[in-house]
């Protein structure tokens, strides 16, 4: 009898703990993350005095408005996928940066974007390379993504898929700004006498990308750019290349690029950071650091990148005098031009 009593407030304590496991298990999995949103707007020859207070102070204030705008579709509960759209349509659509208005030209003078996004929940992604008159590259690589069996469309394409989506088309025209027109007539001019193209013109990357973890944890990045100036032949860089220039996965981090995209193409960074996660154990900031100071090798290699790893930690890397950085959490948001 007395055998039979213990086995018996056994079964209820281990009945307890089976109803105490389950409910605690249902609050850990069922608790919300803190969101997380980091933004670029472009590595370079960036530094104090190469642009005027008034330029400075708009600067700042646009990647503002993308970070905040972004951050607030996460703190609504949104995914970071939005998040991440949202924020790279602000950005495209100001002068700025380069992509989407403001874009640089190309040989001929005129602009051919590149964009590219990616869901770190089931490795999904979409990009377009060489388009012309899509307002908002981010928006077709998005539709390629999730409305077509593909994952990169290129030049008239990935422009016939825009408009089969309905996405807005402009005139190339619309993509120029006075600063970029400007830009483009010098080099032409340099060309014709013969003169190397300014650096402090050809490493300004004004390349946009942003990062954001949502309140379920899942992870999302986006790149969008005009590549570089003056390239010639349909030139395609590493913004539109997954594991090139965009990654995401959400068990590692979620990355995008700005810089000279042929290094960062050989050596695949985006995916690179992600795999020295994986398989070499470094945390992001370790595996950022290596692979921006290591493993990028020329005297070209040139740029940086914006993460965010699972926990919610940020990185914003670069070899560049400066880079137009920021990021937003519960406790603090941040804008940055400088190195320093």
């Amino acid at each position: 009898l007395l055998l039979q009593a213990d086995i018996n407030i056994m079964k209820r304590i281990h009945f307890l703990f089976l109803i105490y496991l389950s409910f605690h298990c249902s609050q850990v999995l069922g608790q919300k993350i803190n969101p997380v949103i980091v933004i670029h707007g472009g590595a370079g020859v960036i530094e104090r005095g190469s642009l005027s207070e008034n330029e400075e102070k708009s600067i700042i204030a646009i990647l503002q408005v993308a970070l905040d705008s972004g951050y607030a579709v996460l703190t609504r509960g949104g995914s970071a996928l939005n998040a991440v759209e949202k924020s790279i349509i602000i950005l495209e659509n100001s002068p700025h940066f380069n992509a989407g208005h403001g874009a640089v030209m190309n040989f001929d003078g005129r602009h051919e974007l590149d964009a590219s996004i990616m869901d770190g929940s089931n490795l999904q992604a979409g990009a377009v390379a060489g388009i012309t008159n899509v307002k908002n590259p981010i928006l077709a690589a998005k539709a390629v993504m999730l409305n077509s069996p593909h994952v990169l469309l290129s030049g008239e394409g990935a422009e016939n898929f825009a408009r089969s989506e309905q996405l807005e088309l402009v005139e190339n025209s619309y993509f120029t700004t006075e600063r970029i027109q400007k830009s483009w007539n010098n080099s032409k001019l340099q060309r014709q006498k013969g003169e190397g193209l300014n650096p402090k013109n050809v490493y300004k990357f004004g390349t946009v990308g942003v990062v954001a973890l949502d309140q379920d944890g899942n992870i999302a990045a986006g790149t969008s750019t005009g590549g570089m100036m003056n390239k010639k032949y349909g030139r395609i860089g590493d913004s539109p290349l997954i594991g090139a220039g965009t990654y995401a996965d959400n068990e590692t981090c979620g990355i995008s690029c700005t810089g000279h995209g042929e290094y960062f193409i050989r050596v695949g960074v985006a995916k690179e950071i992600s795999d020295q996660m994986a398989f070499g154990n470094k945390t992001l900031d370790e595996a950022v650091q290596y692979t921006l100071h290591k493993k990028l090798t020329g005297m070209n290699a040139l740029g940086g990148l914006i993460g965010i790893d699972k926990s919610g930690n940020v990185v914003m890397g670069f070899n560049t005098p400066g880079m137009y950085r920021g990021y937003r959490n519960q406790d603090e948001s941040v804008v940055r031009i400088y190195a320093d």
